[in-house]
């Protein structure tokens, strides 16, 4: 009885949860289909709210902006940060954790924080790029929301990559340089396989956050205006039902991107599980 009494409890736990975590992403869905524009009655159902989105310039521009930024900073990231991992992984036990303890800081640091400092670095930079006829002096905009995005990106790849490296058995690698590989072969052949899968999880972390950053791109976007921006914009007057059918086509494709990725993840788990039995099976 009481282990029958404990998985109940287990399970009103566990829709009250999801309940909590997805029923307004249900309810701004169902909104995004409302006939009327408020957000306390449904009205009747409606694609126009779809079509007036993808007819409004200054929402698609904005959408252009934060998807080209985030694609950019996300590639740069995940390249700087696979390097970095690989590049504290070779270090000593203390250098490694002093390297990592200093990593963490703009991952625990307030948003506002790194906004406001990244911001007066760019200011600091543009009063000496205007005294050398060699700098551009007038890179606000989207060269710094680039390297903005980029700054707070490298953390969470050399989080998502350092662990995977910890996994790996360093024997493979030294039997790819023994087996004829140089160091060059060895690393794409042996441990980029291997870390692929935290790479890849990485740059959809980087794709995301980038997306959905305001704070840090508030303070150094310039004129440039991402979509965060646009949003905020709107909310002193009030939000369109533009917004909820954008919010709703972004989380369908990010949603389909998560479970495409696990599916090819799950995949390759098998086609490995089964080779391995294959091989026990010699």
């Amino acid at each position: 009885m009481k282990t029958k009494h404990l998985r109940l409890m287990q399970r009103v736990y566990i829709i009250l949860f999801f309940c909590f975590m997805y029923l307004p992403i249900a309810y701004m869905i169902v909104f995004s289909f409302n006939q009327s524009k408020g957000y306390s009655l449904f009205t009747g159902f409606t694609f126009k709210w779809y079509r007036s989105l993808f007819t409004n310039a200054s929402i698609l521009h904005a959408l252009w902006v934060s998807v080209e930024v985030a694609i950019l900073s996300a590639i740069i990231a995940t390249v700087l940060g696979t390097a970095a991992s690989l590049g504290i992984a070779s270090m000593s036990r203390k250098s490694r954790l002093l390297v990592t303890n200093i990593t963490y800081i703009p991952v625990v640091n307030p948003e506002i924080i790194t906004g406001i400092s990244l911001m007066l670095l760019f200011v600091a930079y543009q009063r000496f790029a205007a005294q050398s006829a060699w700098l551009p002096d007038n890179i606000m905009g989207l060269p710094t929301l680039l390297i903005a995005h980029i700054a707070f990106n490298v953390p969470y790849v050399i989080f998502n990559v350092s662990p995977k490296l910890k996994q790996l058995d360093i024997r493979l690698y030294e039997a790819a340089l023994d087996l004829g590989c140089d160091p060059r072969q060895a690393f794409f052949k042996v441990i980029l396989p291997e870390i692929s899968p935290a790479i890849l999880s990485a740059f959809l972390i980087c794709l995301t956050y980038s997306i959905d950053d305001f704070m840090i791109s508030y303070f150094n976007c310039g004129t440039v205006e991402t979509l965060p921006i646009a949003i905020y914009s709107m909310t002193r007057k009030k939000v369109s039902p533009e917004i909820y059918a954008l919010s709703t086509i972004m989380f369908v494709v990010i949603l389909s991107v998560i479970l495409v990725s696990n599916a090819m993840e799950s995949r390759s788990y098998r086609r490995d599980q089964k080779t391995l039995r294959k091989e026990g099976a010699r």
